[in-house]
């Protein structure tokens, strides 16, 4: 996808060219309404990938794939913004800029603490793909290799590596997205590089001489589009240790579009060895992609993702920015059956943004129970939680005074999770966009929890503890403001708490 997006903004470039004197086109009214107040999105402008995240001294870093010169997809740059608390992001200048070797593409970044690659101890640095628009004219399949900035100012200023590149392109067109880390076992560095169709392996003990080591997973998981934006980390459960390996792709996702898959197994520090071979995914939503992990947060394993998809990412209808990423989410693990799944739910400091909760209990819904007076008024961004004893077919629906409605809900019959944003305003640019997406419940027992944090145009569904998630936008033509719980057959609600945004967090 990402090799369509270039052909596509070389293509409108050229067209600029020779339209020097054709009238500019009209600037889309701005959209405030739809700014999410506790997601991050930059000011103006394209935002895609979340790169480089790293924690430092009290400060969470997060670069992205960022076009400051249009709201669509463009040449790279690192855009940067930081966060005390990983809910309240303040934008930074640029970080990189395309050079003579290309634009800037995804990748990761280190906080070096022995001073192995001689930038300085402690020194933060990136290590990114460069991609030459130049190179892949020539169609030689080596238009993208890894390379080196370093920060000696705790992220504020960047110098590139002179050596750059440090790992050459050996002739795979898509090459791309190296996540480092230590592997302490080994003294080494480690790199996980998405590979075309595989993920390949890298070693090394300075950051600027790489090894090969292995690859994975050319016939296993999810192939309906290229892999992209891995992750490789280390979790917890019951006293031992098991890797995961997060491979984003495009297509091919659950609900169609971009997806996150996962595998769970062992890491020797040269080959991973997946414990099941089935498809899993991080994500079943169509709006969660290329998400990956801040690095040096000690054990918290704290993951963010692009919320978006490909499908209609050029195309939502936002002004002046395009685009943002999901809240923060927190890592672990959990065994069902015999296999090992990823559970994530939304990170501890996110309960601070909400207040005023209400709180409700044995709620009985026949047919439909409308809660908007029984919350006194009902806003765009909250968090809602649901439990239940005993989990039946139910739908939370979502609506405005037009009768748009976003309905999150769960089918018994099925066994599966659904959002289904068919109504739910602006959905005709693009004929992607609207639909209903589902989920499998994979929890077994009979008791349930759901999730769900609101911010304007968006929903993020945790369900079981995080054990089914799904991430969805919606643009609604005005805002969200009547919620109600309809059941067929039937539903008890054991607890059902409301809590708005706090008036400091819009």
């Amino acid at each position: 996808m990402k090799k369509n997006l270039l052909l596509l903004a070389l293509l409108g470039l050229a067209q600029l060219g020779h339209a020097q004197t054709a009238a500019p086109a009209a600037a889309p009214q701005p959209t405030p309404q739809y700014r999410p107040a506790y997601h991050f999105s930059p000011a103006a402008h394209w935002m895609n990938d979340p790169n480089g995240m790293v924690y430092y001294k009290g400060t969470y870093h997060l670069f992205f794939q960022y076009y400051p010169d249009a709201m669509v997809w463009g040449p790279m740059h690192w855009g940067h913004a930081t966060s005390t608390d990983l809910v309240s992001w303040k934008e930074q200048p640029i970080a990189l800029y395309p050079d003579k070797l290309g634009w800037i593409f995804s990748g990761s970044a280190v906080i070096d603490v022995n001073n192995t690659a001689g930038f300085g101890k402690d020194a933060m640095v990136a290590i990114f793909t460069h991609h030459s628009s130049e190179e892949e004219k020539k169609g030689q399949s080596k238009h993208e290799y890894q390379s080196l900035a370093y920060s000696l100012d705790e992220g504020k200023n960047w110098k590139k590596y002179e050596g750059n590149p440090v790992l050459p392109n050996p002739g795979i067109a898509d090459f791309r997205d190296p996540k480092v880390s230590w592997y302490e076992a080994g003294k080494k560095w480690v790199m996980t590089l998405a590979t075309k169709d595989r993920i390949t392996f890298y070693s090394s003990p300075n950051l600027k001489s790489w090894t090969k080591e292995s690859e994975f997973g050319e016939k296993l998981g999810a192939h309906g589009g290229v892999w992209e934006c891995p992750d490789l980390f280390p979790l917890t459960l019951n006293g031992k240790t098991h890797w995961v390996l997060i491979v984003n792709l495009n297509p091919g996702g659950p609900n169609g579009g971009s997806g996150t898959q996962y595998f769970v197994g062992s890491f020797d520090g040269k080959t991973f060895t997946p414990s099941s071979t089935d498809t899993k995914w991080a994500d079943y939503g169509p709006d969660n992609y290329a998400g990956v992990t801040f690095a040096n947060t000690g054990p918290r394993r704290i993951f963010m993702g692009w919320m978006s998809n490909w499908n209609y990412a050029n195309q939502v209808p936002t002004a002046p920015w395009r685009n943002a990423t999901t809240v923060a989410r927190e890592l672990a693990l959990q065994q069902v059956g015999s296999q090992l799944y990823l559970v994530s739910q939304p990170v501890k400091e996110t309960t601070k943004l909400f207040s005023s909760a209400t709180t409700l209990k044995d709620l009985a819904v026949n047919k439909e129970l409308d809660l908007t007076a029984k919350l006194k008024s009902v806003g765009d961004k909250f968090q809602l939680k649901i439990s239940a004893k005993q989990l039946a077919s139910f739908s939370v629906v979502l609506s405005n005074a037009k009768g748009e409605e976003v309905v999150i809900g769960f089918d018994k019959p099925t066994n599966r999770y659904f959002i289904d944003r068919t109504k739910s305003g602006q959905t005709g640019f693009s004929d992607k966009f609207a639909g209903r997406h589902t989920a499998p419940r994979l929890a077994t027992t009979p008791q349930a929890d759901l999730t769900l944090l609101v911010d304007a145009t968006s929903v993020e569904v945790f369900a079981d503890q995080g054990l089914t998630v799904m991430s969805e936008l919606f643009f609604p033509t005005e805002p969200i403001s009547t919620l109600r719980v309809y059941s067929g057959t039937g539903f008890q609600i054991q607890e059902l708490t409301y809590a708005p945004l706090a008036p400091k967090a819009q």
